[in-house]
C-alpha cells in the first residue's frame, strides 16, 4: 500500500479543498441569482391563488346568499376557446354548463328563499379553490357541510366545480363539530 507523502497529502487536502469551496460558492451564488427570480414568481403565484380565493368566494355569496346566479356566472365564469361562458359540473344533480348552475340556483332558490351558505374556510393552491361551507335552507335549520372544489383558469375566472355534501346530524360520536 502506497502511502502519500505529507507535501502529497496536503496538496490533495488543499485541492478537495478549493474545490468544495468553488462549488459551494458557485451553487450559493447561482441559489443567490435565482432567489430573485423564484420569489417573484412566488408572489405572482401568491397573488393569483389569493385572487382565486375571492372570486370563488365572491361567486358563492352572489349566486347563493344575493339569489344572482346570472350575475355571478357573467362576473366570475370563464370563457372557452370561441369566447363563450364555460363552466363544466360534476354534481350530479345539476346540467352541465352556466345556464345549468343559473337553473339549478334559482330553481334552489324558490324552493328555499331563506337558503344561506356561510363559507367558513377557503384553501387554495395552483388553480384549485376548496370551500368548507355551512349550508341552511332557513334560519332554524340545522344544515349540511359543503366541500366546493372549482377549478380557475389562468384570468382566475371559474370554469370547473365539483362538491361533497353532507347533512350535519343532530348527535356526533365526538364533541369537535362539524367546523
Amino acid at each position: 500500500m502506497n502511502r502519500l507523502s505529507p507535501a502529497r497529502f496536503f496538496i490533495a487536502m488543499a485541492t478537495l479543498a478549493v474545490g468544495v469551496a468553488c462549488w459551494t460558492w458557485s451553487f450559493s451564488a447561482n441559489a443567490w441569482f435565482h432567489r430573485d427570480r423564484d420569489l417573484t414568481q412566488c408572489a405572482h403565484a401568491q397573488a393569483a391563488i389569493a385572487r382565486n380565493k375571492q372570486t370563488v368566494v365572491a361567486f358563492y355569496t352572489t349566486a347563493f346568499n344575493a339569489g344572482k346566479p346570472a350575475e355571478a356566472v357573467q362576473r366570475f365564469v370563464g370563457v372557452d376557446a370561441s369566447g363563450n361562458k364555460t363552466y363544466t359540473q360534476h354534481n350530479p344533480q345539476a346540467i352541465d354548463g352556466p345556464q345549468g348552475f343559473i337553473d339549478f340556483v334559482t330553481g334552489f332558490k324558490a324552493a328555499y328563499p331563506e337558503l344561506n351558505v356561510a363559507i367558513v374556510r377557503v384553501v387554495a393552491e395552483d388553480d384549485l379553490v376548496i370551500t368548507h361551507s355551512h349550508l341552511t335552507l332557513s334560519p332554524s335549520d340545522r344544515g349540511s357541510v359543503g366541500a366546493d372544489i372549482f377549478r380557475l383558469d389562468d384570468d382566475g375566472k371559474i370554469v370547473e366545480h365539483w362538491d361533497v355534501i353532507q347533512a350535519i346530524p343532530e348527535t356526533s360520536a365526538n364533541d369537535n363539530g362539524m367546523f
